[in-house]
């Protein structure tokens, strides 16, 4: 939370007296600071307990542009504040809870997944904090940052070459077979595994309730597990059964077929990494899904590009699609609306990629003046 510092010539004679001490105190106590005008004008947050309780309760932030194009207020929750710089936070801590909760998990243990990354990472941080091992297996064509991040928290990492799920080689089946060889092991299964759709229907669905103050209208983000397109659909269904719920598909994934026709169909392909779904998780069953959209690859880059250099805002590929899928969503529903998504992780994890004009050219996607050389 910020605060807004005063210059120090002087006390505002604006604010009023006891704006500028807190209960109990007097002038006199006051730190030299604070007397000569530097005060703060907004509460603090109490200490955190431990860094577990850091995760969730993320800022709501308006997207000035896309807001001002549609004439809805676009909204979006900066998951990429979480200690672990991603959404996957919330599912990674619900997911090690649950498996406490049951028993599955035993001190010393280890956490198995198989995950594009941020869901790894969120489980090496809750893993470090309760004293857990991870072991880790990605694909090899997930970005160079993750795997440097996961090396440097500790976990252990296998990487894997891409393969379609029906493969044994796919990267999910290959943690499963750890985790099954692996001496007090679990296998966290986030696809599969519906606490990871509860830390959404507790957490972020709610978060965004309370931070609209219930005036929201409709919510859309894309699928990698379907946690948060499912959980926070039916979170946000629970307090106002008429919130739209919008599906935001990349090409390449089978979701957008589905919705609109009832067929697991893909078309095309994406760089994106940690979304596109081709087959219906126990995450996404019973989706309130309302109404779909499919963004392109470039789509999604030119919202990176403008929240960059318009808004301040450095994001990944699927934040950028999310943001496409809102203001498609505000176009579909008028102006006038209140229309939330999600910032799922932060850019810096993708410069070698999405910021490097060699491999933005390679993949045939616009390389953004700025990083021409």
């Amino acid at each position: 939370m910020g605060l807004t510092v005063r210059p120090a010539a002087g006390r505002d004679s604006r604010m009023p007296p006891e704006a500028s001490l807190y209960p109990g105190q007097t002038e006199a106590r006051l730190p030299a600071a604070r007397r000569l005008g530097y005060l703060p004008v907004m509460a603090i947050a109490p200490t955190a307990p431990n860094t577990l309780a850091l995760i969730g309760n993320t800022p709501l932030v308006r997207l000035n542009g896309p807001s001002a194009a549609t004439g809805c207020d676009i909204l979006a929750k900066c998951e990429f504040m979480n200690p672990g710089g991603s959404v996957k936070d919330r599912a990674a801590l619900f997911i090690v809870q649950d498996a406490e909760e049951q028993g599955l998990l035993k001190p010393g243990g280890v956490i198995v997944e198989g995950t594009a990354g941020n869901t790894g990472i969120g489980l090496a941080l809750v893993g470090n904090a309760k004293g857990y091992r991870t072991i880790i297996v990605m694909p090899e064509t997930q970005s160079q940052e993750k795997k440097d991040t996961l090396r440097a928290l500790g976990a252990e990492l296998v990487l894997v070459p891409a393969a379609p799920y029906s493969s044994s080689a796919h990267f999910v089946h290959t943690s499963r077979r750890i985790a099954e060889e692996t001496e007090n092991a679990v296998w966290a299964n986030q696809f599969d595994n519906i606490a990871n759709r509860m830390a959404h229907i507790r957490t972020t669905a709610a978060e965004i309730w309370e931070q609209t103050g219930g005036r929201i209208h409709g919510f859309t983000c894309a699928v990698g597990t379907g946690g948060t397109l499912a959980g926070v659909g039916m979170g946000l269904k629970a307090f106002d059964e008429d919130v739209v719920i919008a599906l935001s598909d990349p090409h390449g994934a089978a979701l957008y077929s589905y919705y609109e026709t009832g067929e697991l169909k893909a078309e095309g392909s994406s760089v994106a990494e940690g979304i596109g779904q081709g087959r219906i998780t126990a995450n996404l069953e019973g989706a309130p899904v309302d109404t779909q959209f499919r963004i392109s690859d470039e789509e999604g880059l030119e919202q990176v590009h403008r929240l960059l250099m318009d808004e301040g805002l450095c994001v990944g590929l699927s934040s950028g699609i999310n943001v496409a899928g809102a203001i498609a969503l505000a176009e579909q529903m008028g102006p006038g609306h209140t229309i939330v998504t999600i910032l799922c992780d932060s850019g810096f994890r993708y410069l070698s990629t999405l910021f490097n004009q060699d491999w933005l050219a390679a993949k045939g996607l616009t390389v953004p003046p700025w990083l021409v050389r």
